[in-house]
């Protein structure tokens, strides 16, 4: 019975070391390369940049950098005086108590721009 049951598990053992055998991958690493570039082409390519001037210089450091510009300067200016000078700019609801209706003021750049068309002194 010893016999039977040792040979049973050298084969079962064997089986089950073959059927391992047969479902192992050969390992590509993490991604599969896609490269265009040869080993020596991208060696190069890192000596290149590495000798490179100032590469570790902090982001601002070499001046002032470029801003897409997507509004006139003049619109701009203009939207951020008639901000400016609103009447309900800096008024939170604390300020607001026993006071005229912060909402219902004309801003005074509007008032000086309808003057100015109607051509009368804006500064009563």
């Amino acid at each position: 019975m010893n016999s039977v049951r040792a040979t049973f598990l050298a084969v079962s053992a064997l089986a089950l070391l073959g059927t391992t055998a047969a479902q192992a991958e050969s390992y590509e690493g993490v991604h599969a390369p896609a490269g265009a570039l040869g080993r020596s082409a991208v060696q190069a390519e890192a000596v290149r940049a590495a000798a490179a001037r100032d590469q570790n210089v902090v982001r601002g450091s070499r001046g002032a950098e470029t801003v897409a510009v997507s509004q006139a300067r003049a619109g701009v200016q203009a939207e951020a005086v008639r901000t400016a000078a609103a009447p309900d700019q800096n008024v939170s609801s604390g300020s607001r108590v026993n006071s005229r209706v912060v909402s219902t003021m004309r801003n005074p750049v509007d008032v000086r721009a309808e003057a100015q068309a109607r051509g009368t002194n804006a500064a009563q």
